[in-house]
């Protein structure tokens, strides 16, 4: 891309440095890198130093400033990808390409990558922002023999897609619903519009807030804030502007809930918005789409188009007077940390998704400074069927402290991983039979940011007042040694995932990593158990959920399965390392000539 070329990028972002992501974005999908030459002329673009576009260039997985060929395969390293054969996959790469992952052989680089939301179509992986799942060695050298044939990647599917709107014109994808149980929200009842034109527009944005709140609706994304009070909160803040966001950065392993519903009702969540965007006074909607789902994009967008000419979307939605208000899609670039609000407001405000210290909360101070609620995706949905069948109708369903439903992404060693809707109050046993699944050992709730549970909690009952979850439920059989494969998984995870910012999270989980490596070589004691508590105490000193959370591998794992380490650690010993200086000093003493024992 030449500089005129890049000029012309910049302009059409209006030199807008809060949105040099996705300025970012578009120069590399050129050639695959943004060169030092390239990063100097964004900056004089945009009037801001060198260091700046670099910082927030770092910060993305994404993002890189080396060639990293014509083709470039990110392959899923998440734990239900090590279960489904990922080794075997990335074996095949790197003998048929001749060089190991983190390289670039013959144009062609291979990298790893963390959960891209198939896990239930494993092992799966991204080249060129396409998809690919189900993927085997055999399949691993075929691409890599297609590349050298120089086929596009769209060519490499051979035609073959994925069902219902994952085949349609616009997304033309290989990726699989799985949708195994539907409810309010997966099911056809639904018109597009209908509750905009017959509903919303003979409310008045109080009337919707108190709807919302009589439903007892609690946000899906896992924290479970109630969402009424948070709308009631924004709209009552002081600002000029306020913005609405969509939070679609699934980034939790495990977690594959919003793909589905962002591929089969887009609808739904945009109308969702304009629900939300009416009730807090929001002129403007941003949805937040992880990078990993951009093949969904050109697709969201043609949604949002046909919205805008039927009147759903722009100027005066459904007709409503004095209410403007549209939406537009910005692309992450590879960050679990922007799951979390604030860090997703930072990127998208062109910067390093680190999250903020609260308070302010977005709903005083967010996007540009001013009021910003942030939903889920599948929050959003949950509302538009409030407003169609009111809030008692949801109060109606699940428990007491859990309205409604919850929509589950089922992975792992089961019969039938997918998606299932169940009203709030259901049981680990309950998902354990309806997804088929034998010898379960242990189930990890929530991702690796939540629980692993034993199977003396198997009745335990999903909901808020009990156990919580954002929607991912991965199951173990009792092949999987959860020591060494779920937990060390996770826990290099978080350490890669960490944004760095808090000293804790920047550190403890590498601690505690050590802590798991010499118990599993032997060489724990019984200390171990005590430290790595300890540490995990400090984990609270981070300033975000996210960072409060990456100990839990460790912690909810020793809590649930101390067996396991108990067997592993050196009994009636203090300590011991294991280590020999007789054997550690013997070459150098045979090199003098000296007696190692004296």
């Amino acid at each position: 891309m030449t500089t005129t070329e890049i000029q012309t990028v910049l302009k059409k972002f209006r030199n807008d440095k809060t949105r040099l992501v996705d300025i970012l974005l578009e120069i590399q999908s050129e050639n695959g890198f943004i060169s030092k030459q390239k990063i100097e002329t964004i900056a004089e673009g945009l009037d801001i130093s060198e260091v700046d576009v670099e910082q927030t260039m770092s910060f993305y997985h994404f993002f890189s400033c080396k060639p990293r060929g014509k083709y470039t395969i990110y392959l899923n390293n998440s734990l239900v990808a090590m279960m489904k054969g990922r080794e075997k996959v990335a074996d095949a790469f790197e003998k048929e390409l001749g060089c190991k992952f983190g390289e670039v052989a013959e144009d062609i680089g291979i990298f790893d990558t963390s959960c891209i939301g198939m896990s239930d179509q494993e092992p799966a992986a991204l080249i060129n922002g396409k998809v690919f799942t189900n993927l085997t060695s055999f399949r691993a050298r075929e691409i890599i023999r297609d590349m050298r044939k120089g086929m596009e990647v769209e060519e490499m599917y051979a035609n073959t897609f994925g069902d219902s709107k994952n085949s349609s014109k616009l997304v033309r994808s290989v990726v699989r619903n799985h949708i195994k149980r539907t409810g309010p929200i997966l099911d056809q009842n639904f018109q597009t519009g209908k509750i905009l034109q017959k509903q919303l527009a003979l409310m008045t944005p109080e009337e919707v807030i108190n709807e919302v709140k009589r439903s007892h609706l609690r946000g899906r994304g896992g924290a479970g804030f109630p969402t009424g009070i948070k709308w009631e909160f924004c709209r009552r803040a002081t600002g000029k502007k306020k913005y609405l966001f969509c939070n679609a950065d699934e980034g939790e392993p495990g977690t594959f809930k919003d793909r589905v519903i962002l591929t089969e009702k887009p609808e739904m969540l945009f109308e969702g918005m304009v629900v939300a965007a009416y009730a807090i006074g929001a002129s403007e909607g941003i949805l937040y789409l992880r990078y990993e789902y951009s093949y969904l994009k050109d697709y969201l967008e043609d949604v949002l188009d046909k919205m805008r000419k039927d009147g759903n979307l722009g100027k005066n939605p459904a007709g409503i007077k004095d209410f403007n208000f549209d939406i537009r899609i910005q692309l992450g670039a590879g960050a679990y940390i922007c799951g979390e609000e604030s860090a997703l407001i930072e990127s998208a405000e062109g910067k390093r998704g680190e999250p903020r210290n609260r308070p302010p909360f977005p709903v005083e101070k967010g996007y540009l400074g001013f009021p910003t609620t942030v939903n889920n995706v599948e929050t959003l949905c949950s509302v538009v069927k409030v407003i169609q069948n009111g809030g008692e109708w949801l109060r109606n369903m699940g428990t007491k402290d859990s309205t409604g439903t919850k929509v589950l992404s089922i992975s792992g060693d089961c019969l039938f991983p997918g998606i299932y809707e169940l009203e709030w109050g259901f049981s680990i046993n309950t998902i354990l039979e309806m997804a088929g699944a034998h010898n379960t050992q242990a189930v990890q709730i929530g991702g690796p940011s939540g629980a692993l549970v034993n199977p003396d909690q198997f009745d335990r009952i999903l909901c808020y007042s009990d156990l919580a979850t954002g929607g991912s439920m991965i199951i173990l059989d009792e092949s999987r040694d959860l020591l060494k494969d779920v937990v060390m998984n996770f826990t290099d995870f978080f350490i890669e995932e960490s944004c760095g910012s808090c000293v804790p999270c920047r550190n403890i989980p590498t601690l505690l990593k050590n802590k798991l490596t010499r118990i599993l070589e032997g060489k724990g004691t019984m200390k171990d158990f005590e430290d790595s508590q300890n540490w995990a105490n400090m984990m609270q000193i981070n300033r975000c959920g996210l960072g409060h959370t990456a100990a839990n591998p460790i912690i909810t794992s020793l809590e649930n399965f101390r067996h396991l380490y108990e067997d592993k650690i050196q009994k009636h010993k203090d300590f011991d390392s294991g280590f020999d200086i007789a054997s550690a000093v013997a070459e150098s003493c045979e090199f003098v000539d000296r007696d190692p024992n004296i």
